[in-house]
């Protein structure tokens, strides 16, 4: 794989450790498995409304094609092609596309794995895609703006882009970072850089060269007396937002 401008080989290296726990609910990603919900949720509405898909179907997006970036595990690629996307799930780190694949083949799902990066897929002119998952990976970026740029590349007209990540707020870094890494221990110590955290305003202004629509923030929050994630106003500290390039 070349290396090129999005990777942080700190960051790569810190994930690559830990590989092997992305299935793992007890594990050291199971922040994640409780925040899947939330997020799949807004995944498959935002789509449904994008593309005038059928909810009641079973595989409602038959037919799209889905970039998965930072895929980690593959903890979103596989209800994304269980839902009927063609999905390519691509990341940084070799181990975690080796994690990935063995357990989409264990589950019997054709998902097209790649060790790579969007650069790369942008380089050798990859076909462009009907949506791009870009769920917390751009806090772990070393070129923030020219990361989403090249993923919004990679998009087709009127195609969407979703993007999650952390606000870079006090807010943020008493609760993301101190508290869920420091305090209830969620997350590992140092998994994030809170001084990497990103405004909307920044997503925006990354992207305002670009023939985008871009919505948002969504919040998300975690509601402590039921264990659970769930969309709300307050985009303080966790967010989505979507992306849609302009129709040709």
């Amino acid at each position: 794989m070349t290396t090129t401008s999005s990777i942080d080989p700190a960051e790569v290296e810190r994930f690559s450790r830990i590989a092997a726990e992305w299935w793992d609910p007890k594990g050291k990603f199971a922040p994640l498995h409780k925040f899947n919900p939330v997020r799949l949720a807004f995944i498959r509405d935002q789509a449904l409304y994008r593309f005038q898909r059928d909810g009641q179907a079973r595989r409602p997006f038959e037919g799209l094609r889905l970039l998965d970036i930072g895929c980690g595990g593959g903890l979103l690629s596989e209800p994304m092609a269980r839902l009927g996307f063609e999905v390519v799930g691509v990341d940084a780190s070799e181990r975690n596309i080796g994690t990935a694949s063995a357990h989409a083949a264990e589950q019997g799902l054709e998902i097209d794995y790649r060790h790579s990066t969007a650069e790369a897929l942008l380089a050798s002119g990859e076909p462009a895609f009907d949506v791009i998952l870009n769920m917390e990976v751009i806090e772990h970026v070393a070129d923030p703006g020219a990361y989403l740029r090249d993923c919004a590349r990679l998009l087709k007209p009127g195609g969407l882009m979703i993007v999650a990540t952390l606000n870079r707020t006090l807010k943020a870094l008493a609760l993301a970072v101190v508290g869920a890494e420091y305090v209830l221990r969620w997350l590992p110590a140092g998994t994030h850089d809170w001084r990497k955290f990103l405004t909307p305003d920044e997503i925006r202004g990354f992207l305002s060269s670009e023939p985008l629509i871009v919505d948002g923030p969504y919040g998300v929050v975690f509601e402590p007396l039921s264990g659970r994630w769930r969309q709300s106003g307050d985009a303080d500290v966790n967010y989505m937002m979507t992306v849609m390039r302009e129709a040709a």
